[in-house]
């Protein structure tokens, strides 16, 4: 018989046959009510055993964490808390779990336990839900850029550019680590390196998006970009993923009309389809933040945030209205800010973007025209001489999200942007190109995946919503 999952037989279509379900035990009470969750959906389904009819080496084997194949039939069920049950024919244990041994009980673990069991935290109500809004997400990002035109690109994990002239890049190499070869001064010598030059992990796939924008028109990537910064705080990561769409002939304005836009659609596709995670995910948060004190808590649950969001128009600011608003502001008079405003040209750290949003505009907000010193190279310098068309958005709760600019197609001020960086021009020759054969006006934007899953899911630390974190000192699994 073809098993069915816990999520199908929990919508009661199937009510009165027999039908057979796998999965794993969260708990077994009173020698009769096995509560069994595939994966599926964050609810359990309840089967309830006739243990006189059973063997009890096979009962003594049901415990939380095992594994097993239940076959009965599903029906109403007599009790609260669900409307249907298994009545149980057969049980088959797939693999045991020694309650001794198993470290995932049903009981209340701390986020920093769980870290360290991460090949089992995902067993959690927690995990599971987190993972599958986390999936959904996934796929709602690939559905809007399909629906709207884009093409799907893959751009290379093995680069020799720092796109982001972060510097903090984790280097790609064959060459012995202890007896490298040397070059006649003494330096290493990457000509017998396998790339035959120095190269790194991708800290970002913009430059050659914008390559493939200037052929299909408009791109989007979506994948592993890597940082070695050495920070440890619950908002970086040393592995994340990326979206960043590239698109030709879009100037600032629809370049932010596209990063609002989209953001909105991928927040309405999880609120449609992960109601149940949702709920879960906001009562932990209800439960947690009454540990808080007043002034710390939300002033809005989950679910009504994620459609706040997704129904209210970002308020879009130039970076020069925000320091005015920030200079003048009470936290930065009172001296409250870690680092005070006092001129124009600051760059914003995490507490003014979110004063901003949390408590000036009380809405996600977008900032443009950024001075030129603060922001990257390939940024189109406006007119003034002293800021470019960048835009930042930010979100309540997290600060930054997205980071975009319409990108510099003039080849004259591109190559004077670079060389005032002491960037050589051989080394993004092919980046100069793209401005000599055809260029024009074009755009694009970066979304660091987990933070958008942070948002949608109200977890405080960026390390419960990806998989295996990876981050200083720490590549355990």
């Amino acid at each position: 018989m073809t098993a069915h999952s816990v999520k199908e037989l929990l919508s009661g279509k199937l009510t009165l046959q027999e039908v057979t379900v796998n999965g794993w035990v969260k708990t077994f009470r009173s020698n009769r009510f096995i509560a069994l969750n595939d994966g599926s959906t964050i609810n359990n389904i309840q089967c309830v055993v006739d243990f006189e009819k059973f063997d009890d080496t096979v009962l003594k084997q049901i415990n939380t964490g095992a594994a097993l194949r239940i076959t009965g039939t599903l029906v109403e069920s007599q009790g609260r808390g669900q409307s249907v049950e298994i009545q149980v024919k057969d049980i088959f244990v797939h693999g045991e779990a020694d309650p001794e041994a198993y470290p995932i009980q049903p009981k209340k673990h701390s986020l920093e336990f769980l870290r360290e069991k991460a090949h089992l935290r995902v067993r959690t109500n927690t995990f599971s839900a987190v993972m599958r809004v986390r999936s959904a997400l996934s796929f709602a990002i690939h559905q809007y850029f399909q629906q709207n035109g884009f093409y799907y690109f893959h751009a290379p994990i093995i680069t020799g550019s720092d796109a982001e002239g972060a510097g903090e890049m984790f280097r790609v190499t064959t060459l012995d680590a202890k007896k490298p070869p040397l070059t006649e001064e003494g330096e290493v010598n990457h000509k017998e390196d396998f790339f035959g030059k120095e190269t790194n992990l991708t800290v970002s796939g913009q430059l050659e998006a914008e390559a493939y924008a200037m052929a299909l028109g408009k791109v989007y990537t979506f994948g592993p970009t890597f940082r070695a910064e050495n920070s440890n705080t619950s908002r970086h990561l040393a592995e994340f993923w990326m979206i960043e769409p590239e698109m030709a002939f879009y100037d600032l304005d629809a370049n932010m009309d596209l990063a609002e836009d989209f953001i909105k659609n991928v927040i309405r596709y999880v609120l449609e389809n992960c109601e149940d995670d949702l709920q879960f995910l906001e009562k932990r948060l209800l439960d947690e933040e009454k540990r808080k004190p007043q002034a710390e808590r939300s002033e809005m649950a989950l679910i009504e945030k994620l459609k706040f969001v997704a129904d209210t128009n970002f308020k879009r600011v130039t970076y020069t209205e925000a320091i005015d608003i920030l200079r003048n502001s009470k936290p930065n008079k009172k001296k409250k800010f870690q680092y005070p405003i006092d001129e124009w040209g600051a760059d914003l750290q995490s507490e003014h973007e979110r004063f901003l949003v949390e408590k000036h505009f009380k809405c996600p907000v977008i900032l443009f025209d950024y001075p030129a010193k603060i922001k990257a190279f390939y940024m189109r310098l406006n007119e003034d001489g002293k800021t470019v068309r960048a835009m930042d958005i930010l979100f309540p709760g997290i600060g930054e999200i997205v980071g975009g600019s319409q990108r510099e197609e003039r080849l004259e001020v591109l190559k004077e942007k670079m060389a005032a960086l002491d960037i050589p021009e051989e080394e993004l020759w092919w980046y100069l190109d793209l401005r000599k054969f055809g260029t024009a006006v074009h755009s694009g934007f970066g979304l660091g995946f987990e933070r958008l899953v942070l948002f949608a899911t109200g977890m405080g630390n960026i390390r419960d919503v990806i998989p295996f974190p990876r981050t200083p000192q720490n590549a355990e699994f």
